[in-house]
């Protein structure tokens, strides 16, 4: 049918000509608001002080083979790994997460001891963040053939220190935190197992099916905060350039970033040239994007904490995002459809 979507994100043309245009503040005490770029909102409490709020939606895998064995059109993900893309949003917002809302859409033949595995693995997420399960909903619905997640997550922050109003600013420096692709390259390398034992050692598969240990984002969100950080941006789907873009939509800036600077893990390297994958198009969750004034002292602070972190390009002024390669110079273009989908 003409005029229908694909599966993934909707196009950020369509965002903002059919959902952000329907929208309206009309309450004094709502901050920040949706918009391209912008994964959470704040709600203003007592004084000097911010509630921030953020909803994350997936299809969930309750078994590691149906994580492997799922439909390539779609991205799923664990409980886990939806939680923790909640929370890195609001780590992102400089918030210290506090509880989730937890609601379950699930098929017809879903079992009692599926339910019972994912919110054990729910429980035992939030323990490791020290958050709480605060309610939500579980349903058994013919309107789904797969289960369905959705997460709210409610975080709270300091007015001093409550980033969901900063944005980057010309002249700053851009910073990553740990290495690009991390989470697409986890999911890559579980779907296609078999086909890169054959071409490669088994540590480095299992190394690489491994990166969902770095996902969160929590440590370097609270040290970058310390370390005065300006603003920041969870990477996710779209990849490291999807994330850049999305940082300098969200301030009406340029950029102007140096592709051999990206981090990147040797795994992902050579997960992504075993599969066709381009890794800076890929699932970054892990990786935070932040900008500071002086992004050398940041990425210092970060490593004074244990925590790699790259400078690797600059804010500019007007709207040219440009992508550096040697001698080479191309612009980056508006978010494209993960690779996760079309090739992994």
């Amino acid at each position: 049918m003409e005029g229908c979507m694909k599966i993934g994100k909707v196009p950020e043309n369509v965002l903002k000509r059919s959902v952000f245009r329907q929208i309206r503040n009309r309450c004094e005490g709502v901050d920040s608001g949706a918009g391209a770029g912008r994964d959470f909102c704040g709600f203003s409490l007592a004084e000097k002080e911010r509630m921030v709020s953020c909803v994350q939606e997936a299809p969930i895998a309750i078994e590691e083979e149906e994580f492997c064995c799922q439909d390539r059109t779609e991205v799923f993900m664990t409980i886990r790994e939806l939680i923790l893309k909640c929370v890195n949003n609001l780590a992102a917002g400089g918030a210290k997460p506090v509880a989730v809302l937890l609601v379950l859409m699930l098929p017809a033949h879903t079992e009692e001891a599926q339910i019972r595995a994912i919110m054990g693995k729910a429980e035992e997420t939030c323990r490791e963040l020290s958050m709480e399960i605060a309610g939500g909903q579980t349903r058994i619905t013919g309107a789904v053939n797969w289960p369905l997640a959705v997460v709210t997550g409610f975080a709270k922050a300091p007015e001093t220190e409550c980033h969901i109003r900063k944005t980057a600013e010309p002249g700053q420096d851009i910073l990553l935190s740990k290495w690009i692709g991390l989470q697409g390259t986890a999911v890559t390398a579980k779907r296609n197992h078999q086909k890169l034992l054959e071409r490669y050692p088994s540590y480095l598969v299992e190394e690489a099916e491994g990166f969902g240990r770095y996902l969160s984002v929590l440590p370097e969100a609270e040290a970058a905060v310390r370390a005065g950080v300006s603003a920041m941006h969870d990477a996710s789907e779209g990849g490291i350039l999807g994330a850049l873009w999305e940082l300098a939509e969200a301030a009406g800036c340029g950029l102007e970033v140096d592709m051999r600077k990206l981090p990147l893990r040797q795994e992902t390297v050579e997960v992504c040239e075993c599969c066709n994958v381009n890794p800076y198009e890929l699932l970054s969750g892990g990786c935070l994007v932040m900008t500071a004034w002086d992004g050398n002292r940041l990425a210092a602070a970060l490593a004074a904490e244990g925590i790699p972190a790259a400078v690797v390009g600059k804010v500019t002024e007007g709207n040219e995002r440009i992508l550096v390669n040697r001698d080479e110079i191309r612009y980056l273009d508006r978010p494209q459809r993960d690779e996760i989908y079309a090739r992994t």
